[in-house]
């Protein structure tokens, strides 16, 4: 298995070389104190969303399950403060739907539940899938996929490679990179536990190049011979291009190996797991206490103090803020997410969700949308595409709201990173039209 570690990533197409502005790579993360109220959203995560599990008046605590579904492809919700059920009323997400939201008011005392433990010893792949399930666990580097299902390998598909990923390729966000620096060695720990349950050989732990202190710090800790003694786990330096830490890009660049259309990287005997889930995973089967926290990366020109927050899930937005100093100017845009593929939020009044990794806010200067202009037909939006699309026909198709030229163009494998509205001189909105493209497909499905 030596010689098939590589020693360089493998070549990937497209992507785009977008400026970092990681300045809050060297600040410490701070805990941030309970909040008077959280709101949990019963759909945190890919999939069904959960159902209340508690009422207006029950007393909880941190670590409560409030929310649950007996869909496979879900993760319960737990109460991330101690206190008093104050209602169970809908909030609307991101993407405009309405969900059932747990309201819980804080009694500041942040007392676990007594009734948890930490799980018992786990032995094989059911043990770990149904742990993770039983934490609440989802992909934390935003992709909120829930962790259950991905660690229960189906009949059929061997995974004989484990890859964590460190990318964290999006501009602003290092909360990937302060969990690295401050929890290495219960990464390492994560790590080894999913090696040995999958009973995987070679894991590489991939991060961009403009992470030294991070490869440095990981590399201390997998090369330790008393950890590792077979030198199974290996830390993978990447080129910093935007998008290095998409699943499917990711999977490519450490193995050489192409995830098909419609496919998952388990099809091509890999698992890529999210630096932060793998650590959380190793916490949780120490102590048992499930997901009730997150690490997010506050900053954008509008904030007053730019910084990594630990926050009580659920916590509204605005406190966070506050907890960041406040708003220096106002915000003429905030995003949920990076500035690539973060969705734009239009009240700081929403709750920080599992798989949030920033909150980004900027003033009316960098808020400012330049003006689009005709296409030119220069060829970088297609250059720029990872997946090998052709954005531009995809924009005219969803023009025409023309299904069956989208799916010709294969529209549903667009990832909507962004990279092709990033290169495009003409500033045309092409991740806008292709999500409206995606949109008419799947309505033409429902008829």
């Amino acid at each position: 298995m030596q010689d098939q570690f590589p020693k360089r990533p493998f070549h990937t197409h497209g992507g785009a070389p977008v400026p970092h502005h990681k300045n809050t790579w060297q600040h410490e993360s701070h805990v941030m104190p309970p909040p008077q109220r959280v709101v949990l959203a019963m759909q945190q995560h890919i999939g069904a969303p959960c159902k209340p599990a508690v009422k207006k008046g029950d007393r909880v605590y941190v670590g409560t399950v409030v929310g649950d579904s007996e869909a496979y492809v879900s993760a319960p919700i737990h109460a991330s403060v101690s206190g008093t059920v104050a209602e169970v009323s809908q909030i609307m997400l991101t993407a405009g739907q309405m969900v059932d939201a747990v309201v819980i008011e804080s009694d500041g005392l942040m007392e676990p539940d007594p009734a948890i433990q930490p799980p018992p010893e786990i032995k094989d792949k059911k043990a770990l899938a149904s742990a993770a399930r039983s934490a609440g666990l989802v992909g934390l580097g935003g992709a909120g996929f829930p962790a259950h299902v991905k660690l229960n390998v189906p009949d059929g598909k061997s995974i004989d490679t484990l890859i964590i990923n460190v990318a964290e390729c999006e501009p602003y966000v290092t909360a990937d990179h302060r969990e690295a620096l401050e929890n290495g060695k219960n990464v390492l720990d994560g790590i080894y536990k999913v090696k040995e349950i999958l009973d995987v050989h070679r894991v590489l732990i991939a991060v961009e190049d403009n992470k030294p202190d991070v490869i440095q710090k990981l590399k201390e800790i997998a090369d330790n011979p008393q950890m590792d003694p077979k030198d199974e786990v290996r830390v993978l330096p990447l080129k910093s291009r935007y998008p290095q830490g998409a699943e499917k890009v990711l999977v490519q660049a450490c193995t050489g190996r192409k995830v098909p259309a419609g496919g998952l990287p388990a099809d091509v005997g890999c698992l890529v797991m999210n630096i932060a889930s793998v650590s959380f995973l190793a916490s949780y089967l120490r102590t048992g206490m499930p997901l009730t926290k997150k690490r997010v990366t506050i900053d954008g020109s509008a904030v007053k103090e730019p910084q990594n927050v630990i926050v009580p899930i659920g916590t509204p937005i605005k406190d966070v803020m506050e907890f960041c100093g406040g708003y220096k100017a106002e915000p003429k845009k905030m995003l949920m997410g990076g500035p690539m593929m973060g969705i734009a939020i239009t009240t700081d009044e929403l709750p920080i969700l599992k798989q949030n990794n920033a909150i980004l806010a900027f003033d009316e200067k960098e808020a400012k949308l330049y003006e689009t202009t005709a296409c030119i037909r220069c060829g970088r939006c297609v250059a720029a595409c990872p997946m090998n699309l052709m954005p531009t026909k995809l924009e005219k198709a969803a023009e025409k709201k023309d299904v069956e030229a989208l799916l010709a163009l294969d529209v549903m494998t667009c990832m909507e990173c962004g990279c092709c509205a990033f290169s495009c001189p003409a500033g045309r909105r092409l991740v806008q039209s292709i999500r409206m493209g995606k949109a008419y497909v799947k309505k033409a499905g429902q008829r």
